[in-house]
């Protein structure tokens, strides 16, 4: 179907963007959408094939580009081919180093070993 003009909304909707058409609606009305860069506050804006949309949802933001329009609200697979996603990868991970060797634990963390739960207990008996 050649897109001419569709609500932003319905669109969000039909690419499963958004769970619900009202659930759209309360993003854009949010300012949590933009087309071409420009913040949208209106469901009923106009979006065409090429525009590029960004949108923050659940703190992740999302960055696709319109390549056709939807005419109902089918399987994902489907709803995937009406864009293209321009989202920058997200940043790695940073993990953590830990100077010690597998196997052994920090120091006075979790539970005391045998040998420490006997200096414990033998500690204990001297009071």
């Amino acid at each position: 179907m050649a897109l001419r003009d569709q609500r932003l909304d319905r669109w969000l909707w039909f690419a499963r963007v958004a769970k619900t058409r009202s659930l759209a609606g309360r993003l854009i009305g949010a300012g949590k959408v933009r087309v071409n860069r420009v913040r949208v506050t209106k469901p009923s804006r106009s979006v065409r094939i090429g525009d590029v949309i960004t949108a923050t949802i659940h703190g992740r933001v999302r960055v696709l580009r319109i390549e056709a329009g939807g005419s109902r609200r089918g399987p994902a697979e489907e709803a995937r081919r009406l864009y293209t996603d321009l989202t920058p990868p997200a940043p790695p991970a940073k993990i953590p180093v830990l100077d010690r060797q597998p196997g052994k634990r920090l120091a006075g963390s979790g539970r005391p070993t045998k040998r420490e739960r006997r200096q414990i207990e033998k500690l204990m008996r001297r009071r």
